[in-house]
């Protein structure tokens, strides 16, 4: 499983370049746990741009991140979501409680 961390402004993005199932959601969770504990943002972005298949699984582990990002008071994003993921999101209901941005530049202009 590929991640890439950037941290500016206080808002850590995370992408995922891969699918998002059962065997990469713990990798992902200690990865991004420890990048959301030590950096403390205001956001957290969640760019989804290179996943094309999420399991349950995977919406268990952004759920996690949630409340994880929310104990620290921040808020969290998505972005680069593909019809297939959204499609399992919002059947999930996640974007009840976790933002879905257009772009990273439209986070940018929310902070």
């Amino acid at each position: 499983m590929e991640i890439k961390i950037d941290n500016e402004n206080k808002i850590l993005v995370i992408k995922l370049l891969e699918e998002i199932d059962h065997h990469s959601c713990e990798y992902i969770r200690r990865r991004t746990d420890f990048e959301i504990n030590r950096y403390k943002p205001k956001k957290v972005i969640i760019d989804l741009d290179g996943v094309e298949f999420m399991d349950s699984s995977g919406i268990g582990m952004i759920l996690g991140r949630y409340k994880n990002v929310i104990r620290n008071n921040g808020k969290m994003g998505m972005v680069n979501v593909s019809p297939n993921v959204k499609r399992i999101f919002e059947m999930s209901g996640i974007f009840k409680v976790i933002h879905l941005y257009e772009s990273i530049d439209d986070v940018m202009k929310t902070v």
